[in-house]
């Protein structure tokens, strides 16, 4: 059995649907398709959310009109059969009748993931209800039903794993089964959410717990490829890559894939297919063990960084210094990127700033703090690039002109990172092309 993901732009359009069909039933394997919510509808759905918490109850309703009337004309085009329409449109409007009820219901956190739930539910509803007209046997397994998290907001895969084997085993005759992407339960048994891009996660979540023979990520770009393409006009697709170095891309700001999607994956050993819906001929990218290749794979870059700077004369030959540091991080939930140290320094970088008061208050007791905002950190991933001098040597001579605010390197075999200024993001991104890739 394996696992395959469509993303917002894979189902955004009803010929998307009809083309993903297509897709899902070239072969005889058996299948579990993760579906994200159409493209746009969760924007919508927060900007919904955010009206209700602001209390202006009429722009909320004037967005759900906007969304129901939106949905009504994907059905329209989706569906062939009075009958097929009238089924999807009364399954839909149970959802807008929600949307609509809880107008008149006091806002809360709960009540908010229960809005940005509804994307995923009613992409599937639809897409089985197109699978049932067009005669392709089913079963839409409902992802509130087996996947959840724990207190922390980390998947409980063993869970996971033993309420998906049931719900299979209660369909053995079914070979293709529709799942949501993105939502979940909580620790509390409320509706929840993955956050994000989420989707990728359900899916690797999934292949885990069945030891699926892959895990395919359907997107609208073929493969995780060498640059951004949205900034550099050359770049090409990676064929293969380890989960190490997918990692790395992943968090430091390749956008194809979700940060968290790959320990499943790499944990239960499960490749992993990254491939496009638009050019399903297209070989894509593979990520397994294996590197396949040494050297440079590919650049990322991650924006919205906050480097901080905490420099004290205390600090020198002081243990326990980093320690109460990153305690502060600790405390507030907020993941460290990047470090450097000196003897009487440490400079470190954060992309969540929900809490940064509060943490440079709390810094501020350890000596002066110094903040730089609108950083970028642009990272060189690759298979064992840290031990290829060829690579350092080509690296720092394409960035001769680019005033780099912290390098780090040797943390890991597979990636050399720097911070710069967010304004020399392409810049940087575009003479890394032609200096490593020479592109």
């Amino acid at each position: 059995m394996k696992v395959m993901k469509f993303g917002g732009t894979s189902v955004g359009k009803p010929e998307r649907m009809h083309q993903i069909s297509e897709l899902i039933t070239s072969d005889d394997e058996a299948k579990i398709v993760v579906l994200s919510a159409l493209s746009g509808t969760t924007n919508a759905l927060v900007e919904i959310s955010t009206c209700l918490a602001s209390n202006t109850r009429t722009a909320a309703s004037q967005r759900i009109d906007t969304l129901e009337a939106h949905y009504k004309q994907f059905i329209n085009d989706l569906l062939k059969t009075d009958e097929a329409k009238q089924k999807a449109l009364q399954v839909i409007g149970e959802h807008f009748e929600f949307l609509n009820i809880i107008l008149k219901i006091s806002y809360s956190e709960a009540l908010n993931k229960d809005i940005l739930a509804q994307g995923e539910l009613m992409s599937t509803k639809l897409f089985s209800a197109y699978l049932s007209e067009k005669g392709i046997e089913h079963e839409l397994l409902p992802a509130l039903e087996f996947m959840q998290i724990d207190s922390f907001e980390e998947p409980l895969i063993g869970n996971i794993k033993v309420k998906l084997t049931q719900l299979l085993k209660n369909h053995k005759d079914k070979k293709l089964f529709i799942t949501q992407g993105y939502i979940c339960r909580n620790s509390k048994g409320e509706v929840d959410n993955l956050k994000r891009g989420g989707s990728d996660y359900t899916a690797s979540l999934i292949a885990a717990a069945i030891s699926a023979s892959v895990c395919e990520i359907w997107t609208d770009i073929d493969g995780m490829h060498n640059n951004d393409p949205r900034v550099v006009d050359r770049t090409i697709a990676i064929e293969q890559m380890s989960f190490d170095e997918a990692a790395e891309l992943a968090y430091f700001g390749a956008k194809i894939l979700h940060p968290a999607s790959i320990w499943p994956a790499q944990q239960f050993n499960i490749p992993v297919k990254l491939l496009n819906t638009m050019q399903p001929d297209a070989r894509g990218t593979l990520i397994v063990e294996e590197a396949g290749s040494v050297g440079v794979k590919a650049i990322a870059a991650k924006d919205g960084i906050v480097a901080i700077k905490i420099k004290s004369s205390r600090m020198l030959l002081a243990y326990g210094f980093l320690r109460k540091v990153f305690e502060v991080f600790e405390k507030f939930r907020t993941p460290i990127d990047m470090i450097t140290t000196s003897e009487v320094a440490v400079s470190l970088t954060i992309d969540n700033k929900d809490n940064l008061e509060a943490i440079l208050h709390e810094l501020e007791a350890f000596g002066t703090v110094e903040v730089d905002d609108n950083q970028t950190i642009v990272s060189i991933v690759g298979n064992e690039i840290v031990q290829t001098p060829q690579v350092m040597m080509h690296l720092f001579d394409s960035i001769s002109d680019i005033p780099v605010r912290m390098v780090s390197y040797g943390g890991s075999k597979h990636n050399i990172t720097l911070l710069i200024p967010a304004k020399y993001k392409k810049q940087t991104l575009q003479v890394l092309n032609k200096g490593l890739f020479n592109l």
